[in-house]
């Protein structure tokens, strides 16, 4: 089946919880989310009672359960005395997180994660809940990251390989017209990658470069032509580390919006998530927001 992404202004906001600190991070930014979208906010709790059955007694299975609809009850009321206005729904569920999260954010909703849940060891690492939700889903995928750090920076940031990435950059813009802030358009390569070797390298890199400007300037017209009241930067960059300059740039943006893929499919299709990708999850230093990279129906503006 294929994936579909609707609108930011028509999709719902999914937020998984857990206990930790960074989920209760996560479910306050996603409420704010849902409050810009004008969407409901569903927060879930997957306890994977089903699976824990034939391993625990019964009275532990109960202990877990009211455990986790307590949790649900005090996000609940959490989020409410920050959004009194939004509408919030919870969910318990049997199964384990990432099953829970990926069925409950369906096929067009946003899912929204934590960088870090209560396993693990250190923060800037992202969770692997996180990282299976963001590699098994057919709908957006936010992590929340870095939203500590700083004041808005009135910018959202958009990775773009190539025109394939069309799709995701204007749904970057749409998220950038919500937020009322600006965009900026990223695209970085990697010469050796590009070129395979040092000798092509040292004869095609012109050629090259014109070619990489060229495919960033044919998304940036497009975004201008549907968004021509939207402030568009548009930034070409050449380096050996890709994930680097994305995490670098991070710095200065409220949101990143990124491919979750090594090639133009969509997410949820049982591939891994490609190398930058998951640099940029572990160590970015605002949200980061993965979508399908091509082959997707964004649905129209409103």
């Amino acid at each position: 089946m294929e994936s579909t992404i609707r609108t930011p202004a028509t999709s719902s906001v999914t937020v998984g919880v857990d206990g930790s600190g960074p989920a209760r991070t996560a479910a306050l930014w996603a409420a704010g989310e849902a409050v810009r979208r004008g969407r409901p906010l569903h927060v879930v709790h997957g306890a994977d009672t089903d699976g824990r059955a034939l391993y625990v007694s019964a009275e532990t299975i109960e202990k877990v359960r009211a455990a986790g609809r307590e949790l649900l009850d005090d996000t609940a009321r959490a989020v409410t005395a920050e959004y009194p206005d939004l509408h919030v729904t919870t969910e318990f569920s049997r199964t384990d997180a990432v099953t829970t999260l990926h069925r409950a954010g369906g096929l067009h909703g946003t899912i929204v994660v934590g960088h870090r849940g209560l396993g693990g060891f250190h923060s800037l690492m992202l969770g692997s809940v996180g990282l299976k939700t963001a590699a098994g889903a057919r709908t957006p995928v936010i992590v929340v990251r870095g939203v500590d750090e700083a004041e808005e920076r009135g910018t959202v940031l958009a990775a773009v390989r190539d025109e394939d990435d069309l799709a995701g950059a204007l749904y970057a813009a749409q998220e950038a017209e919500l937020r009322k802030a600006s965009l900026q358009l990223l695209h970085v390569w990697n010469m050796i990658q590009s070129a395979g070797n040092v000798v092509s390298m040292l004869d095609d890199v012109d050629e090259m470069a014109v070619q990489h400007v060229q495919a960033l300037n044919a998304v940036t017209g497009s975004i201008r032509d549907e968004f021509p009241d939207l402030a568009v930067r548009a930034d070409a960059e050449k380096s050996t580390s890709v994930a680097g300059v994305l995490v670098e740039a991070s710095r200065h943006a409220d949101l990143l919006v990124m491919g979750g893929r090594r090639a133009p499919t969509t997410l949820g299709l049982g591939r891994n998530l490609g190398r930058a990708t998951h640099s940029v999850l572990h160590h970015a230093h605002c949200p980061v927001l993965l979508i399908p990279r091509a082959g997707t129906d964004l649905g129209s503006r409103t």
